[in-house]
């Protein structure tokens, strides 16, 4: 049902799917502008569109959805995001205070473990010192997801609403910042690698900016320390029995510089969120797979990717070896851990799965955007995210 638009149209070809039409156009060359008549059918369209030029002219794409739109379970999305506020919020409590349960190198202490039970048991009274972390690191990880789901909505992409995943710092204390994350599930391919693109760096880029803003208005609060034995220029958080240093990537240098200048800096915990921001915004942005990455990757240089993907995933190998010998053994099986992890969802593939029409160019328009966010993954890259001294 094309609603009165076939005669602007030199050809079209239709995809339809469980939830939706997509009809594929090119338009005539008297229409292209477009002209006032197509601009009427347009309007009459019971969906989006979007124009796309190619070789052999300028396409139009519309997209409508079929059915009743699927109802959501909004109650079950409320309840585990306010659950994961309150993790995070008690992890924030125990970072602020300096308390976490930690012994070298990131093993449980459990004396620490029964005291922070007996502190949590005896009520809420812990926990505003942490309500700013929490504030900034839900506010990050609601923008990325929602920048995920906002996009793929207009598309007319049938996304479920984020998921929170709450770790209590009590029970998992070695995840001490309360959560696992966030994500959104996108239930049905994507049409084209201009949708795509949007889709993949929309969470990104919206979860960076609200990570900036925490990241600087928490330097601010921060306290550059002299740090006798240790290397200028780093990051510190205190556990309950010894120091833990945070790497640094070239924006977090450039932001550090211009905030606090030189020297060693004891985390503000909302400078912590900061960083946690911006590192799970790097990782993300790994060209790999169905990661933010490997979708953006994927737009730009279309099937290659798997090739590049599969260089990349040796890199996060090599990696290991590579800094494990100076940071030790835990910052080498991090990424090697991450790089089974992405094995792992990605059901044994590294390359990105194939979508409805992959022969699609994406337009010029947003190679920039491509190339960008694929910058932004550099000058957030955190070759070893922490290490002890």
């Amino acid at each position: 049902m094309l609603n009165g638009l076939t005669p602007y149209l030199r050809w079209w070809r239709t995809i339809v799917t469980r939830d939706r039409e997509v009809v594929e156009a090119v338009v005539d060359a008297a229409h292209t502008g477009p002209s006032a008549d197509l601009q009427a059918a347009l309007a009459a369209w019971p969906g989006l569109h979007y124009w796309s030029n190619d070789v052999d002219g300028r396409r139009l794409v519309l997209i409508r959805r079929l059915g009743s739109p699927q109802r959501e379970r909004w109650w079950l999305h409320g309840i585990l995001f306010l659950v994961t506020f309150l993790t995070v919020w008690m992890g924030g409590a125990y970072l602020a205070n300096g308390s976490l349960p930690l012994d070298f190198p990131l093993l449980l202490n459990w004396a620490r473990v029964t005291e922070l039970f007996d502190t949590w048991s005896g009520g809420l009274a812990f926990l505003p010192p942490g309500l700013d972390f929490a504030m900034a690191l839900m506010a990050i990880l609601l923008a990325h997801e929602s920048g995920h789901y906002l996009r793929a909505r207009w598309y007319g992409i049938n996304a479920s609403p984020p998921y929170f995943l709450p770790a209590p710092p009590p029970l998992l204390p070695i995840f001490f910042i309360g959560t696992f994350g966030a994500f959104i599930r996108l239930r049905h391919p994507v049409v084209d690698r201009r949708q795509l693109m949007d889709v993949g760096a929309a969470g990104p880029w919206a979860g960076f900016v609200i990570a900036m803003v925490a990241l600087i208005v928490g330097l601010q609060r921060s306290h550059v320390m002299p740090e006798v034995g240790a290397p200028s220029d780093q990051y510190i958080l205190l556990a309950a029995n010894y120091r833990m240093y945070l790497g640094s990537s070239l924006l977090m240098d450039l932001v550090r510089e211009w905030v606090v200048g030189e020297g060693t800096v004891l985390l503000h915990p909302l400078a912590f969120a900061g960083w946690i921001g911006l590192f799970v915004t790097m990782l993300n942005l790994l060209p790999l797979g169905q990661l933010d990455g490997g979708h953006v990757l994927y737009s730009l240089v279309g099937e290659r990717q798997s090739v590049l993907s599969a260089l990349a995933w040796v890199g996060l190998i090599v990696l290991g070896f590579v800094v494990g010998r100076e940071a030790g053994a835990l910052t080498a099986w991090f990424w090697w851990t991450w790089a089974v992890v992405i094995v792992i969802f990605g059901r044994g593939r590294l390359g990105h799965p194939s979508i409805l029409d992959r022969h699609r160019p994406l337009p010029a328009s947003r190679h920039a955007l491509g190339w960008v966010t694929m910058g932004l993954f550099v000058a957030t890259f955190v070759p070893v995210p922490v290490y002890y001294l």
